[in-house]
């Protein structure tokens, strides 16, 4: 096996990041951010959106804002929810795919990645 080294660095923040989204709900949670965009949803539209509401809403945001993922902003009387690590995503998925066919003698053609 051609093994490579993986910085303890960026297996951490993999495993963290990994952790923060490895739940159902949270990922429907974040994909319907991502979904909304820069402008994010209302706690309220969120929980419609999702099926996901009050404290489990409010734990599971917790855990994607503690993991860099989101952001909740107070404006008026609604709280604003919105995804802000497309950076981090993109980095996570090229962190899975970075060494892919690597151990193989006949790599998947098409597999889509460089």
């Amino acid at each position: 096996m051609k093994q490579t080294a993986i910085p303890d660095l960026d297996l951490a923040l993999a495993a963290s990041t990994f952790a923060a989204l490895g739940s159902e709900q949270r990922l429907m949670v974040l994909r319907s951010l991502v979904r909304a965009g820069p402008e994010g949803l209302s706690i309220g539209e969120l929980g419609e959106r999702t099926g996901v509401t009050g404290s489990t809403l409010t734990h599971h945001m917790k855990i994607l804002a503690q993991a860099g993922l989101v952001t909740q902003e107070k404006r008026g009387r609604s709280i604003i929810c919105a995804a802000v690590a497309y950076d981090e995503l993109k980095s996570i998925s090229e962190f899975l795919l970075r060494e892919c066919c690597a151990d193989s003698d006949h790599p998947h053609e098409g597999h889509g990645h460089d």
